[in-house]
């Protein structure tokens, strides 16, 4: 699928936000960010709306379009909604795991360890995520995990970007000898274990 210019501006900005780089409260002016990608006003407009529908940005009457602040009651929303979703993802996701799924997802973790920053760090976490649960082959649970990982991203910058180091993740490794062995009950509690220790 072709990335549209509403897409790529999406990416840029909710990246920007999600690493702190647009703060919390600042203005996103339509005609900045349209001169920014030499576009007109329309896919702009897309890309802010997608920004509010994941709790990026707010539209405020007459201030227009502001990112928004972190809020603790929601971060501990999101983490106990990846906790239900993924469990529910991982459980379908590991009756259909292949050898072939399972080498994709292994190549994930060990690219994940091999990071060297944070924001490649954390795009890999999410690549990982995704190769344990895709197998599920439940397109809206996904979706839905997807959109969970962009907020949960931005809580794990905010509070991990100053004392993160490059580390063997033990839980991902984990996670993996537990599928290699069909031992869902152990791959499902590890995962839980998981969510709740890097929030």
């Amino acid at each position: 699928m072709t990335a549209t210019i509403a897409d790529t501006i999406y990416q840029a900005l909710s990246q920007k936000i999600i690493t702190g780089d647009l703060a919390a409260g600042e203005k996103l002016r339509q005609d900045h960010i349209a001169r920014d990608f030499e576009t007109s006003h329309v896919p702009v407009r897309e890309a802010l709306l997608r920004l509010e529908a994941h709790g990026l940005a707010k539209s405020e009457p007459r201030k227009g379009m502001r990112v928004t602040a972190l809020d603790p009651a929601e971060v501990r929303e999101v983490i106990e909604m990846r906790v239900a979703l993924e469990s529910l993802a991982l459980q379908h996701s590991a009756q259909n795991m292949t050898p072939t799924a399972l080498k994709v997802a292994d190549r994930a973790r060990k690219d994940c360890d091999e990071a060297d920053s944070m924001p490649q760090w954390e795009a890999r976490n999410r690549i990982f995520h995704r190769a344990i649960l895709t197998p599920c082959g439940l397109p809206r649970l996904l979706h839905a995990i997807d959109d969970l990982h962009i907020a949960s991203a931005r809580h794990l910058f905010a509070h991990w970007r100053p004392k993160w180091m490059q580390r063997i993740d033990t839980d991902h490794a984990a996670i993996i000898q537990a599928l290699k062995s069909k031992d869902v009950s152990a791959a499902t509690s590890i995962l839980v274990r998981h969510i709740r220790r890097a929030n």
